[in-house]
């Protein structure tokens, strides 16, 4: 079960209900799930009889689901109970749509005024572009940081780790927990505005201040961090690439005596006319041998470099599997809760659940009688996944 009776991590204690959404919503909802909050997902009773879930859902691991209809009077006014008894709300609706459907931060500071109201979107709750679409890309693109990635030809899509998850779900997770920490110590709540423009530029802090500095050009790979130094750089093996970190002298010199490049002068690392002969030197011998060659002959000395590895590999490598970096959640391999806590370890995370498949559990749990869930099944309010609706999930994944 991915249970409401979750127990361990730092978190444990806090309460929080998450408003389905997708993204960097369900991901700052995981990362306050993994260290042992009480995160509640309230989903759409139309997705009771969807799809069952799968490795796409991995961000809804590890906290229940209840199907609660927020079209429905009743539905708005269970989801407030919740809010009475929770330390936080989050939500990554468009703006103006929590308020429409009765669940934005006024009812809810009403109800609950220690609430922290986490809001998630792409371009904030005010200013010219905050009620156009967008996705990660177009967030990044005005935040400054797509334009910094990729070769000189044009910016690279760095998945959607920048927009979504960094400056989005992450900052998110951070704000929450800022704002219950406050609302602890003074009693009173407040509304999170999380932007993933916001968020992606907050990201970019270092380069603006080096560019600043006139140590950090517009153009890509012309820069010490973006692949534009030979020292700082990935390299083609002969089954691979391997990456390359020697940015201090110390790590740069043991490289090049590794590889018995004793005829590169390494206190040349920083002149820019040696780069193009280094870089293609480098090249050269990084292509005579494997990635697991130059990781043994690497291993243990003062050199900065690594296999770079793909998805398929990275739980099998004896760093990775030492340390548990990834563990298999419902048959799926993913990566494991992290930070690491000392003496408040996070509790194993548990698989994604169906949608709706904890709301009576959980509202009983959340102090909601038997009497009024009974109602609010019959009225529609709520639903609960049952045999049948798991049945027709199979039917409609073709199962």
């Amino acid at each position: 079960m991915s249970g409401p009776g979750r127990r361990g991590g730092p978190l444990h204690g806090i309460r929080v209900v998450e408003l389905a959404g997708i993204g960097p919503g369900p991901f700052c909802a995981m990362v306050l799930a993994d260290l042992g909050a009480e995160v509640v997902r309230v989903d759409r009773p139309a997705d009771v009889d969807g799809p069952p879930a799968t490795g796409a859902d991995a961000l809804n691991r590890s906290r229940p689901s209840i199907a609660v209809d927020l079209k429905h009077p009743r539905g708005v006014g269970i989801v407030l109970d919740l809010v009475d008894r929770a330390d936080a709300l989050i939500e990554g609706l468009r703006p103006g749509v929590a308020e429409r459907l009765g669940v934005g931060p006024e009812p809810c500071l009403a109800r609950n005024p220690a609430l922290v109201y986490g809001r998630m979107t792409g371009w904030g709750q005010d200013g010219p572009y905050a009620r156009m679409p967008g996705h990660d890309i177009t967030y990044i693109a005005l935040s400054g940081a797509l334009s910094a990635i990729g070769p000189p030809q044009r910016p690279a899509v760095p998945l959607n780790l920048v927009g979504d998850f960094g400056g989005g779900g992450m900052l998110l997770a951070v704000g929450v927990l800022a704002g219950v920490l406050q609302a602890r110590s003074t009693g009173i709540g407040q509304v999170v505005d999380a932007a993933m423009t916001d968020g992606s530029a907050l990201l970019m802090t270092l380069i603006h201040g080096l560019h600043g500095a006139g140590t950090w050009t517009l153009e890509r790979e012309a820069n010490l961090l973006d692949g534009g130094v030979p020292f700082y750089a990935v390299y083609e093996a002969a089954d691979g690439h391997v990456a390359v970190g020697g940015l201090e002298p110390q790590f740069h010199a043991a490289m090049l005596e590794r590889m018995g490049l004793d005829d590169v002068d390494p206190a040349a690392q920083f002149d820019p006319a040696s780069w193009p002969a280094l870089r293609e030197r480098l090249a050269a011998e990084f292509r005579t041998r494997t990635r697991a060659q130059w990781e043994q002959l690497f291993l243990g000395t003062e050199v900065c470099a690594a296999p770079v590895l793909d998805m398929a590999e990275v739980a099998a490598h004896p760093h990775n599997a030492a340390r548990g970096t990834f563990q298999e959640v419902g048959g799926v391999m993913q990566p494991s809760p992290a930070p690491r806590f000392s003496e408040t370890p996070a509790a194993p995370p548990t698989p994604p659940p169906r949608p709706g498949e904890h709301t009576t559990e959980v509202l009983a749990r959340w102090g909601v009688d038997d009497a009024t869930v009974a109602a609010l099944l019959a009225d529609g309010a709520i639903r609960q996944a049952t045999e049948a609706s798991d049945a027709r999930r199979s039917a409609s994944s073709g199962a």
